[in-house]
């Protein structure tokens, strides 16, 4: 056995999944943020638990807290494991007990309400996830770099330009990559201009471009299992903006730095792009492979009868009829009429097919899943299980960025027909 087989073995996962995900809202209005669907046919906690998988990493807990039945449900039908073997996908929700009757309130405060459960398993390091994060990781060696730098706690950085480290948090390192500073979103430019990255050091940690580039946190973080569990012994709520910072002086913290593809799916426009730049001939994140794990349905191919469809990705157990499908994300199930016209749209498809008694009911008006004949739909997401009638014309464009409205919504300039949305034939929005 290697030595990152090794420390594999010796590692348990704890993914976050918890949070109220408020910027994401409409599309957690009834599920949790790490249960929205993306690119056709996973959900965001799916890109951290195959990030463990490919790494060779089988033992997960996932925290959840709020609107989490889906997110439980997506768990139970996708991640299973041999009986006889010791890995698992389990899930640690809030709950009550003697010593706390009250919610996660932050992820450090999660971690503390579970370690009954972490204390139960055999492991030398913990690795602390967001179920929220667009992104591809091996594992090993992050797990790798923090044993052999003898640390007790590595945080994974990104190097970033000054726009986007205005809005995140900072890491300073010494020549070692021993973190010797940590600042949260500075915004004062003296204060950034401290944090630079030395360019000179740039060769010597891996750090590739010409851009003066600054580290900041992912929310990746490597505990050794004693320092977790020591730096917990308290009421401090949250990693990033508490135990992180105050571990500095005391702890020997280490960053990580990795440059790759990452996106925080916080705000409605990032999950928007990130779905939308899966219709580019080269994507930023790439599904294929290493693959992505999700569920396993037992879809048929989708069928298309006739239509134009340019730069789009097309999930199972579609239905195309005669539609034009225009760098757009087109997700299980989905039924598109004759003349309908999608121009970047994330439909998310839907969990059933139609019936004419779930069509017929007073609510549905008659209409049938999907978009209707001749309708024209344009910087949008369509959430699940929508129906939108025939002849209608959707998009956001002459509007305010932020609309709430009975049939609709707009966030960060993008329209979003909610879950189980019925939009009349004839709507000109």
């Amino acid at each position: 056995m290697n030595r990152a087989t090794s420390y594999n073995h010796n590692t348990l996962a704890v993914i976050m999944g918890g949070g109220q995900g408020t910027r994401l809202f409409p599309l957690t209005q009834e599920r949790a943020k790490p249960a929205v669907p993306l690119a056709g046919k996973y959900r965001l906690v799916d890109i951290p638990i195959s990030n463990c998988l490919n790494s060779g990493l089988q033992r997960m807990y996932l925290l959840t807290q709020f609107n989490s039945a889906s997110l439980h449900r997506h768990i139970s039908q996708s991640y299973k494991f041999d009986h006889f073997g010791t890995g698992f996908v389990e899930i640690l929700a809030a709950e009550q007990s003697f010593s706390s009757s009250s919610w996660y309130q932050g992820t450090a405060d999660a971690v503390r309400k579970n370690l009954v459960h972490l204390r139960n398993n055999s492991f030398d390091y913990a690795l602390i996830l967001s179920g929220d994060q667009l992104y591809r990781m091996d594992f090993r060696r992050i797990i790798e770099a923090h044993a052999e730098s003898s640390a007790d706690i590595t945080i994974a950085t990104l190097p970033v330009i000054e726009k986007e480290a205005r809005a995140l948090g900072i890491m300073q390192i010494n020549p070692e990559r021993r973190i010797v500073r940590f600042v949260e979103k500075p915004k004062d430019p003296d204060l950034l201009s401290s944090l630079k990255l030395d360019r000179n050091a740039y060769a010597g940690l891996g750090v590739r471009g010409d851009d003066q580039f600054y580290l900041a946190s992912m929310g990746i973080y490597v505990f050794n299992r004693e320092v977790l569990f020591e730096l917990l012994e308290n009421e401090l709520a949250d990693f990033g903006k508490h135990i992180i910072p105050s571990a500095i002086g005391t702890h020997r913290v280490y960053s990580y730095i990795f440059q790759g593809y990452w996106e925080d799916i916080g705000t409605i426009r990032s999950f928007f792009d990130a779905n939308i730049d899966q219709t580019e001939v080269l994507p930023k994140f790439n599904f294929f492979e290493p693959p992505v794990f999700t569920r396993p349905r037992f879809l048929p191919a989708s069928k298309i009868n006739g239509g134009s469809i340019a730069h789009a990705v097309l999930a199972d157990g579609c239905i195309i009829n005669n539609a034009r499908i225009d760098h757009s994300v087109i997700g299980i199930r989905s039924v598109l009429e004759d003349g309908a016209h999608l121009n970047r749209v994330v439909m998310m498809g839907a969990d059933y097919y139609d019936s004419t008694v779930r069509r017929s009911s007073p609510e549905n008006l008659g209409i049938p899943l999907g978009v209707g004949k001749g309708t024209r739909v344009e910087n949008a997401i369509i959430d699940k299980n929508a129906r939108i009638g025939d002849g209608c014309i959707l998009s956001p464009s002459g509007k305010p960025s932020d609309v709430d409205h009975p049939l609709y919504f707009i966030r960060d300039g993008v329209l979003i027909i909610p879950k189980n949305g019925v939009i009349p034939s004839h709507t000109i929005l």
